[in-house]
This record gives structure tokens, C-alpha cells and sequence, in this order.
């Protein structure tokens, strides 16, 4: 039989159910977008239904709710018609998007483009992921049911929008001993992961075209993200062996975002004098800091500095945690140690951002922490990055150390090396990530063109014995291409 329509339907077994909705779908659909034109005539309900298998009192019913939206009219004695309606053209699949589209322009910029890729396939040298193979997963189980039965014996509330009491606890006590910041729980509000803590932080403190905010050059792209979007007024501030130049920080500055502890991507600590001028510029120019602490507990030299916030002396510093590195990103949780006079503030623009973070983690979480599961887990990971990290410095010595010279790390999960020659840097680079799965150019977290050429090596998802035949490989390519 002829079809009657001027295009195939795709319309489910009579089994399966849902045939009104699906032919009602596909005929609406053919009218929005041209295919079936004003004043065309659909055939009859009893030709219609005959030639696709259906009931008539089905083609029926999708007529009459045509009828009801206004998309064909129907006289009595004469075929249903399609109607006048205003037509946009189709657009096509890849068309872009116009200039004047209603989109906030910072998400236009190109340096906000960072789209890290997801979970590495196999051995990686991606930074920012921890290994979650050692987890203590039956424990984090066994938590689990613990707060779901507690929270059994109560109403299933909101839970409150700073966090809850006992995981702000937990929180505040974790930080006092493993980085000496001096907080109570509630100077603790806690958020979904530290990027949320940027976005709650640049809601709050930048006024939108005049807020002058400096980063690290190279730095971290999502956090320059929040603040951009915020509409912020970037400034990047280069980054050298003892951190950020702080003389180097623009006067019209009023946030200063910083990463001292294990510098991203460089991985440099920032030196007790840089720290001593920071705080004096903020207390100078009337600045608030942003401490980005993102994988500091792990530490594999001496006692690590003091934390800006615990040096602060004038309510300045921000310190901005997170547990995706030291757990797993999946959890979802961070933290911000906010300072008394911003904390409502904070409080109220994470309840209009949402409202509060799922309430059995929090709970679970809590235990974790509380119990001394973390302090563990801390303790065994931290043995194990460090023997990754000792066979990484030892296969960069002495496998590129033509190539690539190491820089001074002592804490994280990943480690730098800057390339010694710019001449030839590109292509080095990208024999570097063919050969060195996940590895990362710093040009990849730079705002301006013209960073000094370096690779990150992130040891998180790797064991030691896959990482010295990666650097072998890759000594062989470059000896290959470079000979």
C-alpha cells in the first residue's frame, strides 16, 4: 500500500504500547519543521489507520489533539488541514552559534575551555584523580547503612544549608590537625566539592565588571571559570619557584586566588616570604585571599608551612578544601573556611545556589572522619604516591633528563618538569602525551600565550612499575625525532 504520509513513522508494536503518543509526537514534529506545510491535507482517519496498522479510533484521537493545540483545523465532511503557523528555519546540525546570542560572554573565552576528559582508561598519567583501588570501601558500606537507618528515625528534612553540624565538626577538627588552620565548625560551610566553594565565593565578593581578581599564571582553568562567569576582571600573575610573584600583583586587586601549598599545575610551594608579603598586600589594599588547599594532606618532605589562613591575622583568608582528592571525586564535598564577616553572606548565596548538599554523605562523611578512617586512609595513600613519585623523579632523571629538568615538589599528586629548550618544545610535547597517557602541558592552564614550556605528571592513577616503561617509550620517540 502507498504510504500516506509523506515521510516513514516509526511507530511502536502493538504490544509495546504508547502508539497514540508516539504518532501524535512524530506529526506534530513534521508540522513544526516544514515537512508537512500549511494547508496540507491529511489523508482520512480510515485510510490513515489502515495503512499503519492501527485503530482508526487511535489516528482518531491524535487528530482531535491537533485539532485541540491548533496545529491542523478540521472542517465537518472535509480532511483535517495543516494551519498557518510562524516557521524558524531548521538549523543545521552544526551550525554555530551567532554572535548575538543570548550567552554570557565569558563562557566564550577561550582560556575558560578546559574539558578535562573523563576517568582514564587503564594506567594514566592524568593529574587530579585519586587511586581508588585501596579505598576502604566495606567501611565507607557499613557507614552507610549506619546513616541510612539513623536517618530512618527521623523526617527526611532539608538539611541545614551551611552543612551539617557534625561533618562541620569533623570538618573543623580534620583541618586544625593535619594543616594547623585555626577554625571552629561554624566558620565551616560545606559545598559540593571546591568548585562549588569558587562559584559560592565569586557570587559573593566580585561585583560584576569592576572586581579586579588575580590568578596564577599558569593556574587552575575551572576556578578562573567561577570568577570569570561572575563577571570578574581576570588578572593572571606569573608563577616561579617560590610560587606566586607577589610583586608582581596589580594594585587594583581585591581577590587574589592562590594555591601555596602544591601549586596548580607546577606543583611549587609558595615560600614563607611570599606568604608574609601576601598577607601584607591583602592587608594593605584591603584584598581577600582565596586558598586553594586542594591536595596539600599528602606531604613527603619535611613539616609543610603554615596555611595563609592559619598566618592570617586580619579575617582575609579564605581556605577552600576538598575531599575529591583525598577520597574520591564521586563524594562530591568540599569545604570553605570563611572568616565571621562573609559567612552569611556565603550561607545565603549557596541556599539560592542550592539549598544544601545531600544529607547522607554529609552523615557519612562525618563518621568517617570522626572515627579516624580518613587519618588512615591518608596515612597508606601517602606511602603509596610516594613510592610512585620516587620512581617518576628517578625515570625522569635518568631516562629525560636530556629534555626535561623536574621542579621541586614536595607535596600532591602529580609533579612538573620544565622542557629545556623552547626550539622543538610543541613537538616534544606531543610526543609526550602519545607516549604518556594523561600527561599534561602547562599551556593547557595558562590564560596568555608564551608560558614556558612544562609537562605535569600526575601519579594518582598509575602504579610504579607502568611508569618507568612510559618514560622509556617516550625517550625512545623523542631520540627518534629528535636526532
Amino acid at each position: 500500500m502507498e504510504p500516506v504520509f509523506p515521510f516513514d513513522l516509526a511507530l511502536p508494536g502493538r504490544g509495546e504500547g504508547l502508539l497514540a503518543e508516539a504518532l501524535h509526537r512524530q506529526l506534530r514534529a513534521a508540522i513544526l519543521d516544514g515537512r508537512l506545510a500549511a494547508g496540507t491535507q491529511l489523508p482520512a482517519t480510515r485510510p490513515a489507520a489502515t495503512a499503519l496498522g492501527v485503530s482508526r479510533n487511535t489516528v482518531a484521537g491524535v487528530y482531535d489533539l491537533l485539532v485541540a493545540e491548533g496545529y491542523i483545523a478540521a472542517r465537518r465532511g472535509a480532511k483535517a488541514t495543516v494551519t498557518a503557523l510562524p516557521r524558524r528555519p531548521r538549523p543545521a546540525a552544526a551550525r554555530r552559534m551567532s554572535g548575538d546570542a543570548p550567552l554570557n560572554p565569558a563562557w566564550r573565552t577561550p582560556f575558560l575551555g578546559f574539558q578535562p576528559a573523563g576517568d582514564p582508561q587503564g594506567p594514566s598519567f592524568r593529574i587530579g584523580i585519586p587511586d581508588c583501588r585501596h579505598f576502604p570501601h566495606e567501611t565507607w558500606r557499613r557507614l552507610t547503612g549506619r546513616a541510612l537507618r539513623a536517618l530512618s528515625r527521623r523526617p527526611f528534612s532539608y538539611a541545614p544549608t551551611q552543612g551539617l553540624p557534625e561533618l562541620r565538626e569533623a570538618i573543623a577538627r580534620h583541618v586544625a590537625f593535619a594543616r594547623a588552620v585555626a577554625c571552629r565548625p561554624d566558620d565551616v560551610i560545606v559545598t559540593s566539592g571546591a568548585q562549588q566553594a569558587f562559584d559560592l565565593l565569586a557570587r559573593a565578593l566580585v561585583t560584576p565588571g569592576k572586581t579586579t581578581v588575580a590568578v596564577e599564571e599558569p593556574g587552575y582553568p575551572p576556578m578562573r571559570a567561577a570568577f570569570a562567569a561572575a563577571g570578574a576582571r581576570l588578572v593572571p600573575v606569573p608563577v616561579d619557584h617560590e610560587g606566586l610573584c607577589v610583586e608582581r600583583l596589580p594594585d587594583a586587586a581585591r581577590i587574589v586566588v592562590v594555591s601555596p601549598s602544591h601549586q596548580s599545575p607546577t606543583g611549587v610551594a609558595l615560600t614563607l616570604r611570599r606568604r608574609s608579603e601576601l598577607l601584607e598586600f591583602a592587608h594593605r589594599r584591603g584584598a581577600a585571599v582565596i586558598e586553594d588547599d586542594y591536595d596539600g594532606e599528602f606531604r613527603f618532605g619535611g613539616r609543610p608551612l603554615d596555611a595563609l589562613q592559619t598566618l592570617d591575622r586580619d579575617a582575609r583568608v579564605f581556605y577552600v578544601g576538598t575531599f575529591s582528592k583525598s577520597l574520591f571525586p564521586a563524594l562530591r564535598k568540599g569545604f570553605v573556611v570563611a572568616p565571621a564577616w562573609a559567612r552569611v553572606a556565603l550561607v545565603t548565596v549557596k541556599h539560592c545556589a542550592d539549598s544544601h548538599s545531600d544529607a547522607i554523605t554529609q552523615s557519612v562523611l562525618a563518621a568517617f572522619i570522626r572515627d579516624g578512617h580518613l587519618a588512615r586512609h591518608l596515612r597508606r595513600m601517602t606511602a603509596i604516591y610516594a613510592g610512585r613519585r620516587a620512581v617518576l623523579l628517578e625515570g625522569l632523571e635518568q631516562e629525560l633528563a636530556s629534555w626535561l629538568a623536574p621542579i621541586p615538589s614536595e607535596a600532591g599528586m602529580h609533579l612538573s618538569a620544565r622542557v629545556f629548550r623552547r626550539t622543538g618544545a610543541a613537538q616534544l610535547i606531543a610526543v609526550a602525551r602519545r607516549c604518556a597517557p594523561g600527561v599534561a602541558s602547562h599551556d593547557d592552564y595558562a590564560m596568555e600565550a608564551g608560558c614556558a614550556p612544562a609537562l605535569t605528571f600526575g601519579y594518582g592513577v598509575i602504579d610504579e612499575k607502568e611508569i618507568r616503561p612510559a618514560l622509556i617509550r617516550l625517550r625512545q620517540e623523542l631520540l627518534a625525532g629528535f636526532s
